[in-house]
Formats: C-alpha cells, sequence, structure tokens
C-alpha cells in the first residue's frame, strides 16, 4: 500500500474542501488539525486552490495534503508543484492516471460501474474513489460492487455526511470516506473555525 494511503487509512475520514480565498487555507487547516484530523483534499474546482493548497502546504509540512477535482495533466503538475501530496479525480481519466504514475504522485480516481474499476485494475490501481456515492447507490451498491474486486479498496465521496459516515467504513472495501459537511463554504466564508474543529472533532470520535 502508498504510504499516503496507509495515512489515509489511519485517518478515516478525509474533508474535501472548496477553497473561495487563499487566504483562509491556512487557518482552516488548523481548525482541521485542531479537530484531530490533519488531512485535507482541496478542489480545483476554484482559482485559488493552488495557492490554498501551497499555503497550507509552507505552514503544515506533515499535513496530508490532496488535490480534488484534478481533471488534466496540467492541473496535476500544478497540485504537486504546489504542494499536493496525492490526486484526486472524479473519473477515471487514463491520461492523467498515467502522468501521476509517471511523475510518482499517487491518484485516486473516481469509479461507479465495474467497467471502471476493471480499467482502474488494468491500469496497477489497487485504490480507486467511488462517486458521487449516495447518487450512484451508496453503501448497498458499493458492497455488490466489492462483493467481485476483493483486491480494491475505496474512498466512497458524494453525499457523505455523519448520519451515514459509519454505514461505509462499516465495509472491509472501504479504507476512508470523503466529505463536506466538516467544511462547508459557508463556514469558511464567515470564519467560523472553531465551528469547523468542533464537527471535526464530532466526526471524528
Amino acid at each position: 500500500m502508498d504510504g499516503i494511503f496507509e495515512k489515509l487509512t489511519q485517518l478515516k475520514i478525509v474533508p474535501v474542501i472548496t477553497l473561495h480565498d487563499a487566504s483562509k487555507a491556512v487557518p482552516l487547516a488548523q481548525a482541521l488539525i485542531d479537530g484531530g484530523l490533519p488531512c485535507a483534499e482541496v478542489t480545483f474546482r476554484t482559482a485559488a486552490a493552488a495557492e490554498g493548497i501551497k499555503n497550507m502546504s509552507a505552514a503544515f509540512p506533515d499535513l496530508v495534503l490532496g488535490a480534488g477535482t484534478v481533471l488534466t495533466p496540467a492541473q496535476a503538475d500544478a497540485a504537486v508543484a504546489a504542494g499536493a501530496k496525492y490526486i484526486v479525480a472524479p473519473g477515471l481519466n487514463p491520461d492523467v492516471v498515467r502522468h501521476c504514475q509517471k511523475i510518482g504522485v499517487p491518484v485516486l480516481p473516481g469509479v461507479m460501474t465495474p467497467s471502471e474499476i476493471e480499467l482502474g485494475l488494468s491500469l496497477g490501481l489497487t485504490h480507486l474513489k467511488f462517486f458521487p456515492a449516495e447518487t450512484a447507490g451508496g453503501v448497498p451498491m458499493l458492497r455488490a460492487l466489492s462483493a467481485p474486486y476483493g483486491a480494491v479498496r475505496f474512498l466512497p465521496t458524494g453525499g457523505i455526511n455523519k448520519a451515514n459516515l459509519q454505514d461505509y467504513l462499516s465495509l472491509k472495501s472501504v479504507f476512508a470516506c470523503g466529505g463536506s459537511w466538516m467544511v462547508k463554504d459557508d463556514l469558511i466564508a464567515d470564519n467560523r473555525f472553531d465551528e469547523i474543529t468542533r464537527l471535526t472533532r464530532e466526526a471524528y470520535m
């Protein structure tokens, strides 16, 4: 197992963050660390993503820091240059996967069908993102998908919250879950970092 995936397996939860203001990155990372969860996935959905990753990485070098919603090799390069330690994608683009493998960065592409899982296996991947988890059938779907692919471990993301988190984590095929309920946009925008710490600690108990 890659060292990054081993760390995520230990942490169990990956906060999925959409940053609109890079100046919020450091206090946000501090709030997560204070809540007992020293990891983050910053999505490449905004112009502030790369700078936010850079700020987090500089302030907290040991943070298990990933870049999400990576759609192209160029975005993967930008994320790694900013300090991302792993790459997450919503779908399985072989070009992005091969590029990440070429530059030596762990990659978690998204899948939701047997054919996509088999494509991932053909590329040498054993850890995949199940996305969008709830919309794609949730725990029953993932349980069914896991049965024929015993060597694959999944990180479900999409619609996961405190109420259903343990249902996903109870599956042997799940190594961690991604979620944004403790890092919602309004909490970040309003500098409610104490609340983010509280929700993170609550989720992690």
